[in-house]
Parts: C-alpha cells; structure tokens; sequence
C-alpha cells in the first residue's frame, strides 16, 4: 500500500482529489472502515468521511470476513471492540453465523456478558465459546503473576538440596579458588555451592474479593473471577468471591469455574456497597489475618453511612480493607472519588491493580 492510498483511508472520500481513487484490496479495506466509522455522528458533522467507494452494502457477517482478510489480528481486535463497544452492533456476538466468524478476545467476552440475556439457548452455547477461549488466555496470564508473587525468593544460606535453579555461581567459584588450573585456564570444580529458598506463610488466612457487577465493572469482574480461581487452593489461603448489585450473591462455589461463574453473572443494575461489606464481614473468621477487596467504581447507590461505618469497623478490628476501582490488564480507574476518599479517610487502602499487583500485595502481606 503506498503512502497516498494509507492517507486516503485515515482522511476519507474528500481527500481523493489530491490521493487519487483508490482500488483493489485498498477499496475494500475503505468500504469495511466507512460501514464501521461511517455510523459517527461527529465523523458526519466534521465531514471527515462522507461514505465509502465499496459497490454492494454490507452486512455484519460480510464485514466481518472482509476485516479478517484485509487487516492485521491488532486492527481486527480494534474493529470489534469498535463494533460492539463504541457502536452496539450486538449482532457480533448475538447472531449465529456471525458467531461462527468471530475470533474469542476480550472485548467479545465483555461483549457476551452484556448481551448473553438477549440469545436464545442455542445462541448461548455458541457464545460460551467466545467465554472459555478467553478465560483460558486469561488464566495462563494471571496464573504466571500468581505463582511470581507466591514463589519465594532465594536466601544467602546454604544448602545440601542440589537444584539447579538455586546453583550458587559465585559461591562456587570462591569456594573452589583453590583449584584454579592455570595450565587449563579453569576451574576445577569440586565443592559446588546450592543456596535455599525461602517460602512465603499462607496459613490460616482469608481473602475476600467483594465485586461490583454493574455494566461499568465488567472488566473487572471478568479479572476477579479469574484471579480467584488461580489463587483458590493456594495452602492456607481461603478465598471468597462475593458479586453485588442491588443484592449479594455468593459465588464462592464456583470459583473453580470461571467460566460457569461468568456465565452466571447478572451485569447491570443498581449499587449497594454497604450491603455487600456488611456481608463480607460477616464472613471475617480472624480479623487480623483476612484481606477484603472490594472492587468497585465506588457509586453507591443509596447513602454511604452504612458502607463508611462497616468499613471503619473491619480496619478497627485488624482487618486489611483494599478499595480497587480497576483490577483488569489496564487498570484505569473510573470512579466515585468522593465516596473512596471517606474510605480511605477511615483506613482503607484505595487504589487500582492490575491481577498481578493483587496477587504481589496478598503476597507480601501474607509473608
């Protein structure tokens, strides 16, 4: 593609008098852009697109085909996530044949989620598809961060265990000085050095995670139910998944099924955070040894005495109470900074995190 072709598609139909017309592939790749783009208001009123050169009209699933032929997996993913975010065309991920097309990433995990109460059965079993890829992605991911923060690190002692990951390089060649061969210019090794490791404590200790479900948090709803799943099983680790709107479910069951577990969850709705914290604090065993994170943009959706009260109550007591407003790959928060700073005025901890960060902070504080 020359350097004029690429202008014209970034700058539309009025710049071909000084591009040129375009053709072939470059036209298509115009019309598959134009059926997107070409539905935003503010694009029409600034005039910077004003329709495509493709000759027949397309329909989702031809688009569909056309993206996936014409442009890089990025620019793929960046189309849909147009299409079903930006847009609501909700055909993506609510048609069958359209289904049949789609390659699973997140944006269309989130995309199901939204819209998995609108398909009919057969539509769902389809979807579920999209939902088990992508978990499973994610679970590989998260998974690594978890077993990073969990493994301990190497010590300075010795050790008579000979493992090779814990080989002591420097310590050998001190210890073997001695033997130095100048003849063979080397080292005769004989009293290879093994240091130890260390070993984060995990005993008797809780993790509550208490997640918003409304629309805006499904990113992070998607990341919690992951993040339980890879830390559920970890020794001396307990762990809870708590989903709220209006109501509390408790989802802890099926925290070894994400996908199940997403499958169920109900996005939308009002907000009752006080509710859910006065719940999850009625699960506390040992105050001193439980983390509660509550995960949410922080919009109550009734007065906040209730939620300041609980929470102040927990970190009295000796409980860690983290306030995330974001835990997902990006971690840019969206919220309520007035109700997270009462949080944080009574002992909070608020901020936003990636899983991976998650996992480090119940790490260190579990060590």
């Amino acid at each position: 593609m020359t350097g004029l072709e690429r202008w014209r598609l970034i700058l539309g139909q009025p710049a071909e008098r000084h591009t040129g017309v375009l053709s072939g592939d470059a036209a298509r790749q115009d019309a598959a852009l134009e059926w997107l783009y070409g539905r935003d208001p503010e694009l029409r009123d600034r005039d910077v697109r004003r329709g495509g050169s493709g000759d027949s009209v397309l329909t989702t699933v031809t688009w569909l085909d056309d993206v996936h032929r014409l442009f890089p997996k990025e620019t793929v993913e960046r189309l849909e996530r147009d299409a079903v975010e930006r847009y609501d065309i909700t055909e993506v991920v609510t048609d069958p044949s359209v289904l049949e097309r789609v390659e699973p990433n997140p944006a269309l995990l989130r995309a199901v989620l939204r819209t998995k109460h609108l398909m009919n059965p057969d539509v769902l079993a389809m979807a579920r598809r999209i939902v088990a890829a992508v978990v499973r992605q994610l679970l590989e991911k998260v998974a690594k961060d978890v077993r990073r923060s969990f493994t301990g690190a190497r010590s300075r002692h010795p050790s008579n265990l000979k493992v090779l990951r814990d080989f002591d390089f420097r310590g050998t060649i001190r210890a073997n000085l001695g033997r130095y061969q100048p003849e063979h210019r080397r080292i005769a090794i004989a009293k290879p050095r093994f240091t130890s490791r260390t070993r984060r404590h995990v005993d008797r200790w809780q993790l509550v995670l208490v997640v918003d479900q409304s629309g805006s948090m499904t990113g992070s709803v998607i990341h919690s139910a992951v993040t339980a799943a890879c830390l559920w099983g970890l020794p001396g680790l307990k762990t809870h998944l708590i989903a709220f709107d209006t109501s509390v479910v408790d989802l802890t069951s099926d925290v070894t099924d994400p996908v199940e577990l997403l499958m169920k969850v109900q996005l939308g709705g009002g907000t009752d955070i006080g509710q859910a914290m006065a719940y999850a604090a009625g699960l506390v065993e040992n105050p001193r040894r439980t983390i509660i994170a509550l995960i949410t943009d922080f919009y109550e959706g009734g007065g906040d005495h209730r939620l300041v009260r609980t929470v102040r109550e927990l970190v009295e007591q000796g409980t860690r109470v983290l306030g995330l407003a974001a835990l997902d790959e990006e971690a840019n928060p969206s919220y309520d900074r007035a109700t997270a700073q009462r949080l944080a005025d009574v002992g909070a901890h608020v901020g936003a995190m990636t899983p991976g960060q998650l996992a480090e902070f119940v790490a260190e504080r579990l060590g």
